[in-house]
């Protein structure tokens, strides 16, 4: 073997585990952070459930609109089970270790669902639009068939990200430093540890990144905007207040998601601003799955009544 290639070959050391920083490494925080977590990741898992449940067992709630928040919530669940869980052990153990194939399988699923949550927040947009904008249409525009296939191209949409994403990363080296400053394995944060040139995984990440978020955010902003051209020209104020009614919980939702998103990958490409990313995903990973339950149920009133209606089936 010639010097050089012998030499490479030594310098990239197999890395079979990683360690998790988590979120901080303040001792006297980690309990009192620990309990935190732990009720939010409850609320998350029982709100989503709950919220899944009504619109499964509620027939009045069998309609496109309802669909699509069902695989929202469904999505929500699922994504925050694929990390939080690996958290809470951050928390109460010295060094939170994850093998190299348990940290690709966690940033697969991450990327998986959360790519996909943003489309089908985006088909939300679209359906409110048909809805508001097209309501004699809507029955003949949103038929099931449609909306499974939606959600289908959704999901597709995640499924192949998160396989190009997953695939790039799996194909690098990581030398000594294993050591990840996050709770869980995100793109940027594994990109800093490794060996070898990472300029066509940021470029791609950004790329993929990118692309989803200006097309989902047109999209939606397009959807919305017409619906507002569509409310100004409503003579009646209950028309007002139904419009906006039935929007204003997936604009909440929108918000949320994109904004703290936002904030958690703006110039990713640093230890610093992957460290101040790591605290802002945190809202978009545990404020949005816990909100949304919320946000749809408090502010949607045929939730309100399937609650009431399930609540007697159980008393009576």
């Amino acid at each position: 073997m010639p010097p050089m290639k012998q030499m490479a070959t030594e310098n990239y050391s197999s890395v079979s585990e990683f360690i998790l920083m988590g979120l901080t490494d303040e001792p006297e925080l980690q309990l009192p952070l620990f309990f935190l977590f732990l009720v939010n990741y409850t609320a998350i898992v029982v709100g989503n459930l709950s919220l899944m449940s009504l619109i499964f067992l509620n027939s009045h709630l069998h309609t496109p609109m309802y669909f699509f928040l069902f695989n929202l919530s469904f999505i929500e669940f699922c994504y925050s089970c694929v990390f939080t869980p690996k958290m809470l052990v951050s928390f109460v153990s010295e060094k939170n270790i994850i093998p190299f194939t348990g940290c690709m399988t966690q940033l697969f699923f991450f990327c998986f669902f959360v790519n996909s949550e943003s489309y089908v927040l985006t088909v939300m947009a679209y359906d409110r639009y048909v809805a508001i904008c097209k309501p004699l249409l809507y029955q003949a525009i949103m038929l099931p068939r449609i909306c499974c296939l939606l959600m289908f191209g959704s999901y597709l949409i995640g499924f192949l990200t998160a396989m190009v994403l997953t695939g790039l990363m799996i194909r690098l080296n990581f030398c000594k430093n294993n050591i990840i400053n996050h709770y869980m394995c995100d793109i940027f944060p594994v990109l800093l540890i490794s060996c070898s040139n990472t300029y066509v995984n940021e470029l791609v990440s950004t790329a993929v990144v990118g692309t989803a978020i200006i097309l989902c955010c047109l999209i939606i902003f397009m959807s919305y905007a017409m619906i507002l051209f569509n409310i100004i020209h409503m003579s009646s104020g209950k028309g007002w207040s139904k419009a906006l009614g039935t929007c204003g919980s997936h604009i909440i939702t929108v918000s949320l998601f994109y904004g703290s998103g936002l904030l958690a990958y703006v110039k990713p490409s640093s230890a610093e601003t992957v460290g101040q990313g790591k605290f802002f995903s945190v809202f978009y990973t545990f404020l949005v799955p816990v909100l949304n339950p919320l946000i749809y149920s408090l502010r949607n009133k045929d939730v309100q009544v399937a609650v009431k209606k399930t609540f007697k089936r159980i008393t009576s």
